[in-house]
């Protein structure tokens, strides 16, 4: 039961994530094409920095899940963003 609930976490951490990426794209890159801002991100390096501030929204979702008292969904989506992290260094410095 315990699994079940931070792997659920889990999930909506990396779900956040990759909505806060999209959004993060859209905002601030210059292209109406998702893939084409990524590629760009990539190209001009700093596809790190816009995948850290997708990352916002796990901060969101980790407070909703703490108000709530879903302490082990809350703990799944501090996985989630310590996972982000550190591959994200480790495609850095790749």
């Amino acid at each position: 039961m315990i699994k079940k609930e931070v792997f659920i976490g889990f999930f909506v951490g990396l779900v956040a994530n990759a909505i806060g990426v999209y959004l993060a794209a859209m905002f601030l890159g210059t292209h109406d094409d998702f893939i084409l801002a990524l590629k760009n991100a990539s190209a001009e390096g700093f596809l790190g920095k816009l995948v850290s501030l997708g990352a916002i929204l796990n901060l969101a979702a980790f407070f909703i899940f703490l108000k709530k008292k879903q302490d082990y969904r809350a703990r799944g989506v501090l996985l989630a963003t310590v996972v982000i992290a550190i591959s994200t260094f480790l495609f850095k410095f790749m």
